[in-house]
């Protein structure tokens, strides 16, 4: 079955995709876009490697990673807001 998906929102308890856990590593950085490829070459715990497959076999064109700190996020991604990290192929 194929995902016909504009984009897939993936509300978490992070505001997006870093470069380390910012819980541990203070110089941790948020990445506003980065590539499937790129995420799992980095190690990045954004997904598991098979939803990484799952969005690239099915043509997802991408994922937008916000925080649900504010659940007003949910509203504002919905409008357009390109808060936390935009993860595509």
């Amino acid at each position: 079955a194929e995902i016909d998906a504009d984009v897939i929102l993936l509300a978490k308890n992070i505001d997006g995709v870093y470069t380390d856990d910012p819980k541990k590593n203070p110089d941790a950085t948020l990445i506003r876009e980065i590539s499937y490829e790129k995420a799992q070459e980095m190690r990045l715990k954004v997904m598991d490697a098979a939803a990484f497959a799952l969005c690239a076999e099915n043509g997802v064109p991408c994922v937008r990673v916000f925080g649900l700190d504010d659940p007003r996020n949910l509203v504002r991604v919905l409008e357009g807001d390109t808060m936390g990290t935009l993860v595509h192929p």
